[in-house]
C-alpha cells in the first residue's frame, strides 16, 4: 500500500497513513495493525497529505488515484473515529496548524490557494474556509506545509523547486530554493528545529537529473517546533 504521512503516538510508536487508512506502526520491529480504515473500499482513491493536530487529533486527506476532480475528502481522527470535515476536494495538501491548534490550514492544490479554517477548542471547524494565500497570479501550486515557533507557514510548491513562508497574516516573507524541481513537503527538525528537511518527486520530469526525488537538507533562520502527539 501507498503510505503517504505519519503522526507520532510515542518514542517508539508512529501513526502511519496508508492507501486505506490509519496503522499504528512499531519502529523497531516493523510491525504493524489497523487504527483506523479510511475509504478503504474504494478503489478509486487512495490516502494523500496528513498531519497530527494540536489537541491531539489527525487530520488525513484522500484523493482519486487519476487526480479525479472533487473525489478528495479531507477526515480528521479523533477519539477513536474518523470523520469527514472537507469533501469535494482535488488534490488536498499543506494540512497544518497554527500552534495554539484554533486555526487549520490546507490546499487543494489546483486551485492554486492555501486555505484556512477557525477551529473550536476540541479542534473541530468551526465556520467557512477563507483563502489564506492566493498564489495563481504567481502559477505556483500548493503543496505540503508546516507551521514553525512563530506560528507562519512553509510551503512546499511543486513545480517550483522551493519552500515559501508567509507570515500568520498570509503575507510573504521569503522562500529557500532546493535542487528538487518538484518540492513536496517540508519538516523541521535538529536539536533547535532549525534544520528543514525537504522531499521532492521525480514525477512527470522526462529525464530527471540526480537531484530530482531527493529528500534536502537546508538551515532554517527561523525555528520550527515539534509535531504535537497523536492520543489514541
Amino acid at each position: 500500500q501507498m503510505a503517504s504521512a505519519a503522526g507520532w503516538i510515542d518514542r517508539d510508536t508512529l501513526l502511519i497513513l496508508t492507501e486505506t487508512g490509519l496503522r499504528r506502526f512499531d519502529i523497531a520491529s516493523g510491525a504493524h495493525d489497523p487504527v483506523a480504515a479510511i475509504e478503504a473500499t474504494r478503489a478509486d482513491t487512495r490516502c494523500n497529505d496528513g498531519r497530527a493536530d494540536p489537541m491531539g487529533g489527525f487530520w488525513a486527506s484522500t484523493m482519486g488515484k487519476a487526480a479525479d476532480p472533487k473525489a478528495g475528502t479531507i477526515y480528521r481522527y479523533y477519539n477513536g473515529a474518523v470523520e469527514p470535515v472537507l469533501r469535494d476536494l482535488t488534490i488536498p495538501n499543506a494540512i497544518c496548524f497554527a500552534p495554539d491548534g484554533r486555526r487549520a490550514y490546507f490546499a487543494d492544490t489546483p486551485t492554486g490557494k492555501i486555505m484556512t479554517l477557525a477551529l473550536d477548542a476540541q479542534g473541530w471547524p468551526e465556520g467557512t474556509p477563507e483563502v489564506f494565500v492566493d498564489l495563481t497570479s504567481e502559477g505556483l501550486n500548493p503543496d505540503g506545509a508546516v507551521t514553525d515557533s512563530e506560528g507562519a507557514l512553509w510551503n512546499a510548491q511543486w513545480g517550483a523547486g522551493r519552500v515559501a513562508r508567509y507570515l500568520p497574516d498570509g503575507r510573504f516573507d521569503f522562500a529557500l530554493k532546493v535542487a528538487g524541481q518538484h518540492s513536496s513537503c517540508p519538516a523541521f527538525g535538529g536539536p533547535d528545529f532549525r534544520q528543514l528537511f525537504v522531499t521532492t518527486a521525480q514525477e512527470g520530469i522526462a529525464n530527471p537529473d540526480a537531484a530530482q526525488g531527493c529528500v534536502f537538507s537546508l538551515e532554517a533562520p527561523v525555528a520550527g517546533r515539534a509535531e504535537p502527539r497523536v492520543r489514541l
